[in-house]
């Protein structure tokens, strides 16, 4: 099969179109033979080795896809050939022998001795994928490959954050940094589905502008104004009930000064700085919570995948390449001049 591997750590000149074997299901196993496959910032930290992960070389990156059952393992059930299905990319060991299992606890998406699709196993920038059957979820009809690729990473993640981890409510105000990311353009959809105000921030007037027609109720400008000023203004020295935040560094320090008493904040990235002073005082004072954020889990990856076929949830797709050019997709996603999801195309 065709797939993009990479050999060494480095930059896009790393990518390589090749021949390699095709995967071969083992028992528990699905091959999935690729439609459409998503590129996610966090590709760009595993090409380049910044993802603090170890993983063998030569490697097939990639997160997310959706595609056809190509073949089954001997011990597969509630699975056929031909069947539409997407991977869920947070690997999970489906049950283990630690004294509590998340997996069995309904969190698969925190199970520590699973893994990483893309990173810890080989991924999906190729023709064909495996994964172990309990890591895959059918495709409800009416629901295509490319809008089941594109919201896997992104919008159920968002879905995560501003349902269980924040728990939004309609009447509230919620900051979603980063407008024209994946996870910043699926927050402003939900966030107005939950009946709440929305902030955005974005570096251009132009995803600022998109941010609008989505639905956004305000926006600023992040390289021009500070965030928490400009918040602060927006609510008449309020703050917002809550914080989507993706982008680290100085972002977050300014959405956590943000927030008004008892507000929340959930994270899910740090490219801007992953070192962030924060003032405690203030902190515990106002009741401020802040919580990490891993990925969705399955459970919540299949009501996004309902919720985007009932047309309640819509996933921005900005472009979408043939997979031999890899290469050209990560020269648009590292230089941010996108709005939405990167596709590629098998």
């Amino acid at each position: 099969m065709k797939a993009i591997v990479i050999h060494e750590h480095g930059g896009i000149d790393k990518l390589r179109y090749e021949d390699v074997p095709s995967p071969e299901p083992g028992p528990g196993d699905v091959v999935i033979r690729v439609h459409a496959a998503g590129l996610n910032h966090f590709d760009h930290d595993v090409r380049e080795g910044l993802s603090g992960i170890d993983h063998p070389k030569p490697h097939i990156m990639g997160l997310e896809a959706a595609g056809t059952v190509a073949a089954i393992g001997s011990a597969v059930t509630g699975f056929k050939t031909g069947d539409r299905v997407a991977p869920v990319f947070a690997l999970s060991a489906g049950r283990c022998n630690l004294p509590v299992c998340n997996c069995e606890k309904g969190l698969d998406n925190l199970c520590p001795v699973g893994g990483i699709l893309g990173v810890t196993h080989p991924g999906c920038y190729a023709e064909y994928v495996k994964v172990a059957a309990h890591n895959m979820l059918h495709l409800p009809e009416g629901l295509d490959f490319e809008e089941a690729a594109s919201v896997q990473v992104t919008m159920a993640t968002a879905w995560h954050m501003m349902v269980t981890q924040l728990r939004l409510i309609p009447g509230e105000t919620v900051l979603v940094n980063a407008a024209g990311s994946g996870i910043g353009s699926s927050a402003i959809q939900i966030g107005k589905l939950l009946g709440a105000t929305v902030i955005t921030t974005a570096g251009q007037d132009e995803k600022l502008r998109q941010a609008k027609e989505m639905g956004a109720d305000f926006t600023i400008n992040y390289t021009e104004k500070n965030i928490s000023a400009e918040v602060m203004d927006i609510t008449r020295g309020r703050g917002v009930d809550a914080v989507v935040e993706s982008v680290g560094g100085t972002a977050l320090q300014q959405s956590l000064d943000a927030l008004a008493w008892g507000g929340r904040l959930a994270t899910c990235g740090a490219h801007a700085g992953e070192t962030v002073p924060i003032n405690i005082i203030e902190f515990f004072r106002k009741e401020i919570s802040m919580t990490g954020t891993h990925g969705a889990t399955k459970g919540q990856i299949a009501e996004v995948f309902r919720l985007v076929t009932a047309k309640k949830l819509r996933p921005i797709i900005h472009s979408r390449f043939a997979l031999a050019d890899a290469a050209k997709a990560h020269e648009l996603a590292d230089s941010r001049n996108f709005f939405g999801k990167i596709l590629l195309c098998p």
